[in-house]
């Protein structure tokens, strides 16, 4: 649990739209789907950012962002992540600021280096340069944002000269920022550095659940040798998730759509090498690699994810279409009404007010005759047959 008691919930967006679809209608579920979960009160929606691959179809978080941003109320928004190596970090920083005003305060600046490498081969950027890049232009975007002066910086992809903020953010000092990780140290290292949060993209991959209170360990060595300070509760785990009333529906459902993820895009398109287990739902579920089930099943891996790491403040299902429509809608609710209300704090007055008037407490008057023929009596009226028994004894009066 987070130290506040409070676990976040929401998305992480990619999104995953299989090939042969109409891509406008895919966007458009997108943003429907967040509508959604703004609806049903998730707390947060990261969304990502992809030049190549015809999967993952968002261009530019930060558009996507203006436009869901004037459909929602509440929900947050954060780019997850903009890939630092292929921007100029002004332009980054100004965009989030521009976002920061429109949405009031509820943008989020997720960042890492970029994931496909087709994306960074089409621009003529070495995938071996994109870490260092990543770190140089979060140099350049922490310096801006201090406002302390005019800078001025210069690497061999970029150069800042006396460059300064139009706008000052919305939010004070400024947006919350956060960094992808995966399998490498690096987002940990930078997230430790720069005193960000940590949104571990890695959970569900193979072995990413090995030593995660280490993981965590990691970002605090890091930041206190820098001089940093970091938040466990903006530490954020991503996983795929679906759920359904019963395991067997929940199985069934998705079976179709995580073989066509798992085997059509990461193995076919991508290249991935997957583990045997990797191509059936239930494989995934036995190597830690998604929440599939009932919403009973979703609270004992979250559960279990607490007790391994030592506390986090925020999961993030990873988003996708394994099901139809109705059914991801199904899977978002089930979870908003049955599982979220467990690890936010809402649910221990509820059932403890319930358990209390179940074991007599208060004597509700809904099981009281007593009470019930006392307001016939007292309104004048004939007590009913049935509440004869309760009735009280009409007092009786001296003569005088």
């Amino acid at each position: 649990m987070a130290s506040d008691g409070r676990m976040d919930f929401g998305i992480f967006m990619a999104p995953f739209h299989r090939v042969g679809e109409n891509p406008s209608l895919a966007l458009h579920r997108d943003l429907e789907l967040i509508e959604w979960l703004d609806r049903l009160g998730y707390d947060e929606a990261w969304i990502g950012e992809h030049h190549s691959a015809g999967w993952e179809l968002i261009a530019s978080p930060e558009v996507f962002i203006a436009a869901i941003a004037e459909r929602t109320s509440n929900i947050r928004l954060g780019t997850g992540v903009v890939s630092l190596p292929y921007h100029h970090p002004l332009m980054v920083v100004d965009r989030m600021i521009q976002l920061d005003h429109m949405t009031r305060g509820r943008v989020m600046m997720g960042v890492g280096p970029g994931a496909l490498s087709s994306d960074a081969a089409m621009m003529g950027i070495d995938p071996i340069t994109q870490r260092q890049r990543m770190d140089e232009s979060m140099q350049a975007i922490r310096a801006l944002l201090r406002q302390d002066g005019p800078v001025d910086m210069e690497t061999d992809w970029f150069k800042l000269v006396n460059a300064r903020l139009q706008v000052s953010p919305y939010t004070k000092p400024h947006f919350e920022m956060a960094v992808a990780s995966t399998v490498s140290p690096s987002g940990r290292v930078l997230a430790g550095k720069y005193g960000m949060g940590l949104l571990s993209i890695g959970v569900y991959l193979p072995g990413g659940r090995s030593n995660l209170e280490g993981q965590w360990l990691e970002v605090e060595e890091v930041a206190e040798r820098e001089g940093q300070t970091v938040d466990r509760n903006k530490w954020r785990m991503v996983i795929p998730m679906y759920i359904a009333e019963t395991r067997e529906r929940a199985f069934a459902e998705c079976r179709e759509g995580w073989r066509a993820w798992q085997i059509d895009y990461f193995r076919d398109t991508l290249g991935a090498v997957l583990p045997n287990a990797a191509e059936t739902p239930e494989g995934a579920v036995e190597t830690g690699g998604a929440i599939i089930g009932t919403p009973d099943d979703a609270i004992a891996v979250i559960e279990g994810l607490q007790e391994n790491s030592g506390g986090f403040g925020g999961l993030m299902m990873l988003a996708h279409e394994w099901a139809d429509r109705e059914g991801i809608m199904r899977s978002f609710e089930l979870f908003a009404r049955y599982v979220a209300p467990r690890f936010q704090s809402q649910l221990g007055s509820v059932e403890g007010t319930q358990q209390w008037v179940a074991s007599g407490g208060g004597a509700v008057s809904f099981s009281r005759n007593d009470v019930l023929a006392k307001a016939f009596q007292d309104a004048g009226q004939a007590v009913p047959d049935f509440l004869q028994d309760a009735a009280q004894p009409e007092p009786q009066h001296a003569a005088d």
